[in-house]
């Protein structure tokens, strides 16, 4: 991969799209940004309004294209998809959108053969996994936005009830990006302090877990409150993009939560999900094997089950 280069290429300018493009913009970590859409209008309207703030930032060049615009890109990230309608689960719209992936991925690789593609839109799990199988890809180099968004709201939401700083809370989501995923309560601590032996500190007195279980299920169910509210959700993960982009094109070596093709891991192989690994220039460099408990483990088994049972449908 060629130095110096900080370009990415954004398919769809949608609400995702175009905000992790300003968030990006303001990151200053990328100088080129190409935001890609089959709606021209929608995607040079997007780029004026953002360069309307290129006074107030380090310099970084935002233009609509084609998919032409990929060409030198490090990052492909893919936002586009259809959108999920309220009440739809994310693996309702995994044919729909799978059949979509089958026609940008080739335009994507036709221009971008040596860039990461970074997979946002849903089924993000099953679709990365589409997306390697489709490009031909090294695994390394085709990742999913993973459960990078699900983690910040974990710890956000823990910080909240426990009264801490959310960046002092180390705890992660695993697994699926949707409904199997799950809270790997075992390795969740506070200030270096695990949870179980925080919570006797706590002023809630939680000990019992029923608080705890009401943290995740708000977790899990974020999402689906969000699009209700409002239609979509896309600030947030606007963010959590920008840092797994800034990982990659830093060099980072970040431990982020990011859907990796898992390879013999407690029995589970050849599925994308999300585990903590180690991403930087080259993308994946590896995941992490955590020590989970007997039911993390199950609980892991049975997501990575069902995301497999999922693959098995798609027609490709």
């Amino acid at each position: 991969m060629k130095e110096n280069r900080s370009k990415v290429a954004i398919i769809g300018a949608g609400n995702v799209g175009s905000t992790f493009a300003y968030a990006l913009m303001i990151s200053g970590v990328a100088r080129e940004i190409a935001l890609i859409d089959r709606n021209e209008k929608r995607a040079i309207g997007e780029c004026m309004d953002i360069n309307h703030g290129a006074s107030f930032v380090n310099p970084v060049k935002i233009y609509p294209a084609g998919y032409e615009g990929c060409a030198g890109a490090d990052i492909v990230v893919i936002t586009a998809g259809l959108r999920q309608e309220p009440g739809e689960t994310r693996i309702a719209l995994v044919q729909r959108n799978a059949d979509v992936f089958k026609d940008i991925i080739p335009r994507i690789t036709k221009y971008a053969g040596d860039a990461i593609l970074l997979v946002v839109s849903n089924p993000m799990d099953i679709l990365t996994y589409l997306a390697w199988k489709i490009a031909g890809f090294p695994p390394e180099r085709v990742i999913g936005s993973g459960t990078v968004l699900d983690t910040s709201r974990f710890r956000y939401l823990l910080s909240e009830h426990c009264g801490v700083d959310p960046r002092n809370v180390h705890a992660y989501i695993i697994g699926e990006h949707g409904d199997t995923e799950l809270p790997v309560w075992s390795q969740a601590d506070i200030g270096g302090m695990q949870l179980k032996k925080f919570c006797p500190l706590c002023d809630h007195r939680c000990e019992s877990g029923e608080e705890l279980e009401k943290i995740f299920d708000e977790v899990k169910n974020a999402a689906y409150k969000i699009i209700e509210a409002k239609g979509s959700t896309y600030y947030a993960i606007g963010l959590a993009l920008v840092k797994i982009v800034e990982a990659i094109l830093r060099d980072e070596n970040a431990v982020l939560p990011v859907s990796t093709l898992i390879r013999d891991y407690y029995g589970i192989d050849d599925v994308y999900l999300s585990i903590p690994s180690l991403v930087n220039r080259g993308g994946v460099k590896r995941f992490l094997k955590l020590e989970l408990s007997p039911l993390e483990q199950k609980q892991l088994k049975e997501s990575a089950g069902m995301l497999r049972k999922v693959i098995a449908g798609v027609r490709l």
